[in-house]
């Protein structure tokens, strides 16, 4: 079952999901795979957003306002309770590891 609205939006545009993966510079696979509610990255995220024509602001209505804090083993905190800004972070994780050829993950 899907955790976002990404498919209602797209659907409500008449939009299809290789349209969609073309003005969001993403593949039909990874459109596939976010519409089936699977993680993905902050960029694909707001990939989506623009190609969808909304603001990063409005992402919470169509990814959900649940955030994952990797500090925690709780997934269901929610950005009102819990929000972190993004420089909060402890130095070990400003930096992408270089443990995964510099690739986050």
């Amino acid at each position: 079952m899907p955790s976002n609205n990404v498919q209602r939006y797209r659907e409500s545009l008449m939009m299809s999901k290789a349209e969609l993966a073309r003005k969001a510079g993403l593949s039909t696979l990874t459109i596939d795979r976010v519409e089936a509610g699977r993680a993905c990255r902050l960029d694909t995220k707001r990939k989506i957003l623009l190609a969808l024509g909304l603001r990063v602001s409005d992402k919470a209505q169509v990814f959900g306002a649940t955030l994952v804090d990797p500090r925690s083993s709780s997934t269901n905190e929610t950005a009102a309770g819990t929000a972190r800004s993004l420089d909060a972070r402890p130095d070990s994780l400003q930096e992408p590891s270089r443990a995964n050829g510099g690739y986050e993950s």
